[in-house]
């Protein structure tokens, strides 16, 4: 065991954020932290590391263990560059390559018994150079640093000059490259792409320390942790296996928990029912029965009402009119910055119906996509247009679309003037919002509020068509997983950008890739898209596409239909081979119980039984010819 928590209690003020929280991790193990927002997770990894101090219970680490913690934010106020940054992980790697070419100048002017004490200081510090990795300590500092999205013209950037999500991504290095025994990650793949969260996935599974996650990537958990620790009214509890092995065994909990509250209310109120009953007879039989009964509930040990979703948003997304089948149309779109090319000669079409997501790294222009069709910005060229009675329904992940200076039932009634009081403040109940909460400034708000506010007006909106840029920012797997339930319940059409590849799983039937400056389509969800990304990129977004000649063909951008016409024509063609199969299978069995039946006596001696047998072996032969030729064909 290298790290145990016992009975740990933590209050601010009269609020109790933990209470009786125990749990373990054993060496190498990787658990993963869940809970709503304000569960108190960041709370607990503060007083593991011993930024807080418990009320009462402890955090042990094992003796001789080093511990280290990434929080959500970063300060990083230093001048340094981020390669140097980086590099400082490695000080005493450093110092020690220091050492051996100090030794190396001293040995080429000493002789003797002092040649020899040196020589012995030498091996002894290269054996532990090499136990460090010391020979490849670059090229781990690049990898790292690539890993997580930086590129070589970022190395020499100071930090002090960088955002707070690049250096929330530096430190994240930095610590990697410390390799602690005990690492602590609050929100580790909040500023990374998809690429540098699946480099971060098999880093972590190979990491020889053990790690506990805060995350609501419920994707990257499922890949990395092997123990999920839930936080839930301030108490907590273990579960062996990754998120989904969780998720399906606290549905089953719960649901066994309702059951038997349900069942011992029903109880409870057929008792008292007749304990009523027995009194209304008014005999001293019958008081003194109603008497035993009342002992007898008495000494029941109620169960407490499991904690129901009352805490959770209610979402529900369904347009006020059917559009027409044609939904959005987009032609040879193209958009640049001065020195930033973005895309170029991008179209699609969506259709009634669908749940297309937009993926690709940061900075390739996914969210400029959403505001060109929002016209919220130009493009540089191309055009789109949108079908019949689409209407649209837009949420922006910046929550532009909110008014800063107003409540949040200001921001509902004004743009919903028909919606009464008691409807209004029903609706922004239903997101979280209740009583004197509803009067709280846009400004004043987390992110996680802000986007609660911005699924409520989507939700009034009724439109046909959402858009919707990384959807499930700041929201906590609860808040996700009834988002998910509501996209996949409603009828309209969904065009979304986001991060999320369990969301993007569970609700996109289409993918469209934005890569290399053009959009690579994939009919199918997250998983199909591994499956098939390395194939159809190579074919439809070579790297080197913008150096293509400008009269280069342009058959390899096939739109969508042409797309699915060939994956259809592959199907077809997997069928036939399948067919093909089969049928030669018949054919071989049937020759060799031909065999069999030459060798039977009575057929032996029968002259007109060998001749028919001979010429149904000969058919067989000529047949089997002819479909090997064709699998051949086929096959190719």
């Amino acid at each position: 065991m290298i790290l145990s928590c016992h009975h740990i209690y933590k209050s601010f003020g009269t609020t109790e954020i933990l209470k009786d929280i125990s749990f373990h991790m054993e060496e190498r193990q990787k658990i993963a932290l869940i809970g709503a927002n304000g569960a108190g997770k960041s709370t607990l990894l503060k007083i593991i590391t011993g930024e807080y101090s418990a009320d009462s219970g402890e955090a042990v680490l094992a003796k001789g263990k080093a511990l280290g913690y990434l929080s959500q934010h970063q300060d990083l106020a230093v001048e340094s560059t981020i390669y140097d940054g980086l590099l400082q992980a490695k000080a005493d790697v450093l110092e020690l390559e220091q050492r051996i070419r100090e030794l190396e100048q001293q040995m080429k002017h000493t002789s003797g018994d002092q040649l020899e004490r040196l020589l012995n200081t030498y091996t002894t510090c290269t054996q532990e150079f090499e136990q460090k990795n010391g020979y490849a300590y670059k090229s781990e500092v690049t990898g790292v640093l690539k890993g997580l999205g930086f590129t070589e013209s970022d190395f020499t950037k100071p930090i002090s000059t960088l955002s707070g999500g690049q250096k929330t991504r530096v430190a994240l290095g930095k610590l990697l490259l410390l390799a602690p025994d005990v690492l602590l990650l609050d929100e580790p793949t909040n500023h990374l792409d998809m690429e540098s969260i699946a480099w971060l996935e098999t880093y972590l599974l190979n990491y020889p320390g053990a790690v506990i996650l805060v995350s609501h990537d419920r994707y990257f958990l499922d890949k990395v942790v092997s123990k999920v620790v839930e936080l839930e009214h301030g108490s907590c509890l273990a579960f062996d296996g990754n998120y989904t092995a969780f998720a399906e065994k606290k549905k089953v909990i719960r649901e066994a928990e309702l059951h038997a509250w349900m069942n011992q209310q029903q109880e409870i109120a057929h008792h008292e029912a007749v304990i009523t009953k027995l009194r209304s007879f008014n005999r001293e039989k019958s008081i003194r029965r109603a008497e035993s009964r009342e002992k007898m509930l008495d000494k029941m040990e109620v169960l407490d009402k499991p904690e129901n979703t009352d805490y959770a948003m209610k979402l529900e997304l369904e347009p006020n009119v059917v559009s027409g089948n044609d939904v959005l149309h987009v032609e040879n779109l193209s958009k640049a910055y001065p020195g930033l090319p973005l895309f170029s000669d991008v179209s699609f079409n969506i259709s009634r119906g669908e749940k297309v997501a937009i993926i690709g790294k940061n900075g390739t222009g996914k969210t400029t996509i959403l505001k060109i069709l929002n016209r919220l910005i130009q493009p540089d060229g191309g055009k789109f247009s949108l079908g019949t009675k689409v209407k649209i329904g837009y949420y922006d992940q910046e929550h532009h679309v909110l008014h800063m200076d107003k409540t949040i039932f200001q921001e509902i009634s004004d743009d919903y003037p028909s919606l009464n009081n008691t409807k209004i403040r029903n609706v922004l109940a239903a997101f979280l919002f209740r009583d004197d909460e509803v009067f709280q400034p846009i400004s004043t708000l987390s992110g996680g509020e802000r986007g609660r506010v911005s699924l409520a007006k989507l939700m009034l909106s009724e439109a046909n068509f959402l858009i919707l840029d990384e959807p499930t920012n700041h929201l906590d797997i609860t808040s996700k997983e009834i988002l998910e339930s509501a996209l996949k319940n409603y009828t309209g059409t969904v065009l979304y950008v986001s991060h999320d590849r369990y969301f993007i799983n569970q609700t996109a039937t289409r993918i469209l890739d934005l890569t290399n400056q053009t959009l690579v389509n994939y009919i199918g969800n997250y998983d199909y898209y591994l499956e098939k990304r390395d194939e159809l990129t190579s074919i439809y977004a070579p790297a080197n596409v913008q150096e293509k000649a400008a009269d280069a063909p342009s058959d390899t951008k096939l739109s969508w239909q042409q797309e699915k016409e060939l994956l259809a024509a592959r199907r077809k063609k997997e069928n036939a081979l399948k067919r093909l199969e089969d049928a030669i299978e018949k054919l071989e069995a049937r020759d060799s119980e031909i065999d069999e039946l030459f060798a039977l006596e009575e057929n032996a001696t029968d002259a007109a039984k060998c001749a028919e047998l001979s010429r149904e072996k000969e058919e067989i032969s000529e047949k089997l010819a002819e479909l090997y030729e064709e699998w051949e064909a086929l096959s190719e």
